[in-house]
């Protein structure tokens, strides 16, 4: 077996469990953090059940650690009351990255399994342990009952050949690894980094990469822990660690394996709008930027920090640039103070924050504003994700250069004198639109005018931007469906009670919001269908009785499919007619657990 079928195998009580079984998973720690933690807590309470084993639960507050917001605030206060009811712990506001402090303190280990309402819980991967970000639905079943149901995914395997060169940064790996496969070309794979560039790679480096799983559609980027990377841990935890689960066998199946020269890698940032569009620094090295962010869950532990740091010290941040720092962990932060990188940051001109997620969950510093350009060490640069302006992805030493600079730039090749602001005028604009929402009728065949909507990609924060995550009443969210998706904006001021929705590949990629379901629920669409989903986000709709199929490339012009026709759909045999010219196809029809969910009226019906 791979490394992610040991795990899974080992947590649902077989021998052996291969790709495409659907079997329950035990799970070893459960997490809810600040946003998404309310809902969790709410589904448990409204469906009349209790925590299975409050030691093995945890809430981590990690999004707005400020509780600057009233409705996060309200939240965190709601989870606190529950957990002292319950006796479960919490990772209060001022501890950090729930999946970091998860690893720091031993709750996640290898061959271990960790759930979260973290799209990014994924990140386990970098200690050889099974992690996902799930739904506020299936987060509370697990809460409930000690385990979730999971489809065993099939394994990839990438053998790096070479040595990664010495200007080449963790954050440059995933970038290039990005490059190379996009959003979707290593969909609903787990996927294992095997060779002795990466035997090199730190606990630091390996989270880093690890913690883009998602942004490259995998479940989960799995790293094997070298001697020296288990020494660390259980010096870190004091947890001893069974290695038997964690290396693959010599005989694992592996659906795909691709052999990459790391030694052809080059530093790396990612456009404007997407991880997954990537290109050499060279290529964008002298555009200005106002403001430049270190941190997140990809990019804030100490030997980012640190980086971060040997390039600042003795220098100062460009004229009117703005630089924010934000450790990962409460403990990164006070070791940080004592090798006094703090220090330097202040006196380099930064602003230094709190421990937590930063601007990357809208909730603490590391916003910008429409048209600010800002060069981040996040995982997402999603339009809005971070703002209304242009956010680019880099290392933390391209970052700290770049800030120093004015522009962006490499270490080795910083400004010798800053680059300065020329006026230009600013245009910022926004609109809501707002429909009353109504609940689809659940049946097995369904007629219904079309959305076809032919993009690749359409991630959640598009489907249902952040700035909503506090909504917790179903009837609030169809208004704001698909309002940060370009061409769609008045989506749902134009639909209709019984619309359907087609779309291409990877929809839902990027968060575990359920909103980004719930919110076409709430407008009474009665289906979607695409060629493939968002591993988390094909979850959530299956988990709230949201009817989804999917299709293979070409179907939709083999029925002449256009936007506006009215197509009818059996959920039960795949069946699809276009009712404008009576042409059918065959559709991936419900498979047995997706349609006793939705019979059940739900996961938690």
């Amino acid at each position: 077996m791979t490394i992610i079928e040991k795990i899974l195998a080992a947590h649902s009580n077989q021998s052996v469990v291969k790709a495409g079984d659907i079997i329950d998973v035990h799970i070893d720690a459960r997490a809810a953090r600040d946003f998404g933690g309310a809902n969790v807590v709410k589904n448990i309470v409204d469906n009349g059940l209790k925590v299975n084993d409050p030691s093995k639960t945890v809430f981590t507050f990690d999004c707005n650690p400020g509780g600057s917001d009233q409705k996060y605030a309200a939240n965190q206060q709601y989870c606190r009351v529950f957990a002292r009811e319950n006796d479960i712990a919490i990772y209060d506001v001022d501890a950090g990255i729930g999946t970091h402090i998860a690893i720091d303190k031993g709750l996640a280990y290898p061959g271990s399994t960790f759930v979260s309402t973290d799209s990014h819980a994924n990140i386990m991967g970098a200690i050889g342990c099974f992690g996902q970000g799930m739904g506020d639905q299936d987060i509370a079943a697990a809460w409930a009952i000690g385990y979730v149901w999971f489809k065993v995914p099939e394994s990839v395997k990438l053998n790096f050949k070479g040595a990664l060169p010495a200007n080449v940064h963790a954050k440059d790996i995933v970038l290039n690894l990005l490059s190379i496969f996009g959003a979707n070309k290593l969909l609903g794979y787990s996927v294992e980094l095997c060779g002795e560039a990466i035997d090199k790679l730190t606990i630091d480096q390996r989270i880093t990469i690890a913690s883009m799983a998602t942004e490259m559609g995998a479940i989960i980027l799995m790293f094997t822990p070298t001697e020296a990377i288990l020494k660390e841990l259980e010096a870190k935890t004091g947890r001893h660690i069974d290695v038997s689960t964690i290396t693959a066998d010599a005989d694992a199946t592996y659906v795909k394996t691709f052999d990459i020269d790391i030694s052809t890698f080059v530093p790396m940032v990612a456009n404007p709008g997407h991880p997954h569009d990537d290109t050499a620094i060279t290529n964008v090295k002298g555009t200005k930027i106002d403001s430049a962010f270190i941190g997140s869950c990809t990019n804030g532990r100490m030997e980012d920090l640190r980086i971060a740091a040997s390039i600042l010290k003795g220098n100062k941040v460009a004229p009117g640039v703005v630089l924010k720092v934000v450790p990962s962990t409460d403990v990164i932060w006070n070791q940080a103070l004592e090798e006094g990188l703090i220090k330097i940051f202040k006196d380099a001109g930064a602003m230094v924050s709190n421990a937590g997620c930063a601007g990357c969950a809208a909730g603490q510093v590391g916003q910008n504003g429409p048209g600010e350009v800002t060069i981040s060490t996040g995982n997402r640069n999603f339009e809005g994700k971070q703002g209304k302006g242009f956010v680019y992805l880099a290392s933390p030493a391209t970052v700290a250069a770049s800030a120093i600079s004015g522009y962006i730039t490499t270490a080795d090749d910083l400004a010798t004198t800053p680059a300065l602001f020329t006026k230009k005028g600013t245009n910022a604009s926004a609109a809501q639109t707002k429909v009353d929402a109504a609940k689809a009728e659940k049946k097995t065949e369904v007629e219904g005018r079309v959305w076809y909507i032919k993009k690749d990609d359409i991630d959640t924060d598009m489907i249902y931007h952040n700035r909503y995550l506090t909504i917790t009443d179903i009837k609030e969210m169809g208004q704001y469906a698909f309002d940060n998706l370009k061409g769609y904006e008045d989506f749902a001021k134009k639909a209709k009670d019984g619309d359907i929705i087609v779309t291409t590949k990877n929809f839902g990629a990027g968060s575990s919001r359920q909103q980004a379901v719930d919110c076409f629920t709430s407008l009474g669409v009665q289906c979607i269908i695409a060629e493939s989903y968002g591993a988390i986000y094909e979850r959530n709709a299956i988990n709230a009785a949201m009817p989804i199929l999917t299709y293979p490339e070409g179907l939709m012009e083999s029925i002449d499919l256009t936007d506006g026709d009215t197509i009818r759909v059996n959920f039960i045999t795949g069946s699809i007619t276009n009712l404008k010219n009576n042409k059918s196809a065959m559709l991936n029809k419900f498979y047995d657990a997706q349609l006793k969910i939705y019979q059940n009226g739900g996961l938690l019906g």
